[in-house]
Order: structure tokens, then C-alpha cells, then sequence
């Protein structure tokens, strides 16, 4: 048995990688890169764990079933694999700086979780949080692109998440089903708010808070949805809600770069300042910030996945487990 001086198991993942009975710290050696599929799974006695930042990959079910795993340190972790942490009902601290991808159903059933944040996130795999009945706040950051089916399902005490402004981020109708207290959906701070804040005219800013922060209200009247054939509303209220202000703030782009150019000829015409003052030094403070908002080619109304059999299959009965 290898033990650092303060106690720590170091995992070297030899002959098999078996964690000697009593085990309650483990710290993963600098050798390895990837933790392998199933090397820790059913081990009831592990409550920390600790990778170093060279760690890029927790395999498939690799923790499935750690009951009294409490706190995951991974700072350099880029994958969590299917079912990684499945039935970790104990986590409750999880700390990821550049996690990219989250597979399908890495942390069901993680009962203890409350809050996660996930900067680097880009793909959320169907079924990723199901079941976190404990979990209260969502936080990714601007590189997320996509959220799968029934990722969030019956986080019951679910109240609030954030996520950039981009089409296509809710993929499925189920993902929020049986979340009944959330109600608030922020944005990531940064490109939205610095685009409003450069409007020209102070109803257009307005109007666009106003359209930011009707969410909240909108998802206090969504249905929750059931387990049989109701996906509920809040998942397709977010995704409505996301091209509703997509479009807003690229029309008000549109208005603002008009009356720019109005203003510009109004400026040249008038006051005959030169075009190269006019273009190096008085343009660049009115303009808009750079960033590109866009909206898919999707019709305002409930599509058909509704009607689609879910891709994950989760079921409430957990004896099973």
C-alpha cells in the first residue's frame, strides 16, 4: 500500500488498480493521464479524491456507485464520461476548471449536490444531472453549445440556471421535466448586457431588459410536467424565450448601425469633417461591440420532439439502483 505522509492513497492505476479496503483519500499519481473506465466503481469507502491538472479524462463509471465519495477535485479534467459519477449520493463538492464535456447520465443520482459550475462547458450529454434532487444553481459559462434530453429531469429543487445567449442550446422539451422551482434563467455575463449598454437610444436598452428578465415570469406559469407523455413547458419557454431576444437585440443592432450611418452623413454634409477624422475618431465610439448574435431557422411554435420517444429512459424507481 503506497500512502503519502498526510494519508492520501496514491492511485497509480497498476495491476488492476485495486484500492485497498479502508481507503478513504485518494490522490491520483502524475503518471496518469486518464482515469479508466470503471477503477473505482463500488468502492463504498472513498470520500475524496484528488487528480492533478495533467488528468484529462474520467472513464465511463469510473466512480458509479462511490456511496461516500464526497469531494472531487479535477482541475484539469476535460471529459467526464457516461455514468462517471452515477449514484455518488454523497457528492456534494465538485470542482472542475476546464471540464468541455459532461456524458450521458455522468451524475445521476448525485442526491447531495447543490451547486456546480461549469465555465469551460461546451456538450451536456442527455441525462447528465438527473435526479440531483438537492441541486439548487447551474452556472456554465459563454463556450456552452448544447444541452441534451432530460439532462436536468426531476432536479426538484432546481431554482436557477445560466447559460450564454445562443440558439440551439435546449435540444429536447424534457430537459427541465419536473423541475417545479425553477424560475430564474440568467445570461452569462459580458457580450449581451456590453451590446445593450452601446444602444443608441435609452427605450431600446429598456425594452431589451425588460425582454431579458421576462423569463423569470414565464417560467413561474410553465407546467412542470409529468412522467408519462407531459414533457411540461420549461424547457421549450427557455428555448422560445432565447429567440425572442436573439431577435430583439438584432433588430435593435440593425436600427443603431442606420441611424450610425445617418448620423455620419449628417456629420460629413453639415459640420464637413473630414472623412478620415470622421472614420478614425469619432465612428469607433459610437459602433456596436463585435460580437455576431444569430438566430436558427426555426419556426415560434412547438416543434415535433415532443412526439419522439426519449433518448434517455430514466426510471423514477430507483430500486433498481
Amino acid at each position: 500500500m503506497m500512502m503519502a505522509a498526510d494519508r492520501w492513497y496514491i492511485y497509480y492505476g497498476r495491476d488492476g488498480g485495486v484500492i485497498p479496503p479502508g481507503v478513504t483519500r485518494v490522490r491520483i499519481h502524475e503518471s496518469l493521464t486518464v482515469i479508466p473506465a470503471r477503477a473505482f466503481e463500488g468502492n463504498r469507502n472513498i470520500k475524496e479524491v484528488e487528480f492533478h491538472d495533467r488528468v484529462k479524462t474520467v472513464g465511463g463509471s469510473a466512480f458509479y456507485k462511490c456511496t461516500s465519495l464526497r469531494k472531487a477535485i479535477m482541475p484539469g479534467v476535460e471529459e467526464v464520461e457516461g455514468c462517471a459519477f452515477m449514484i455518488c449520493k454523497a457528492l456534494e463538492d465538485v470542482e472542475f476548471d476546464k471540464l468541455e464535456r459532461i456524458g450521458y447520465g455522468a451524475f445521476t443520482l448525485c442526491k447531495s449536490l447543490r451547486s456546480i459550475n461549469l465555465p469551460s462547458a461546451t456538450i451536456v450529454e442527455d441525462g447528465a444531472f438527473w435526479n440531483c434532487t438537492a441541486l439548487t444553481n447551474v452556472e456554465f459559462g459563454k463556450e456552452l453549445e448544447s444541452i441534451g434530453g432530460t439532462a436536468f429531469s426531476h432536479c426538484t429543487s432546481l431554482e436557477r440556471i445560466t447559460i450564454p445567449l445562443k440558439d440551439g442550446i435546449i435540444t429536447d422539451d424534457d430537459i427541465f421535466r419536473r423541475c417545479a422551482n425553477l424560475k430564474n434563467v440568467d445570461l452569462v455575463e459580458g457580450e449581451v448586457q456590453e451590446t445593450i449598454a452601446y444602444l443608441q437610444l435609452e427605450e431600446w436598452k429598456n425594452d431589451m431588459n425588460e425582454e431579458i428578465n421576462s423569463i423569470n415570469q414565464i417560467l413561474s406559469n410553465a407546467p412542470v410536467g409529468d412522467d408519462n407523455d407531459d414533457e411540461g413547458g420549461k424547457a421549450l419557454a427557455i428555448r422560445m424565450w432565447i429567440r425572442s431576444v436573439l431577435r430583439k437585440i438584432i433588430h435593435y443592432k440593425a436600427q443603431h448601425q442606420r441611424a450610425l450611418e445617418e448620423a455620419a452623413t449628417v456629420l460629413q454634409l453639415q459640420v464637413a469633417l473630414p472623412q478620415d477624422i470622421l472614420m478614425k475618431n469619432v465612428i469607433p465610439f459610437l459602433e456596436l461591440p463585435s460580437y455576431t448574435f444569430e438566430v436558427g431557422d426555426h419556426e415560434d411554435e412547438e416543434d415535433d420532439s415532443s412526439d419522439n420517444e426519449d433518448d434517455v429512459d430514466f426510471d423514477d424507481d430507483e430500486s433498481s439502483y
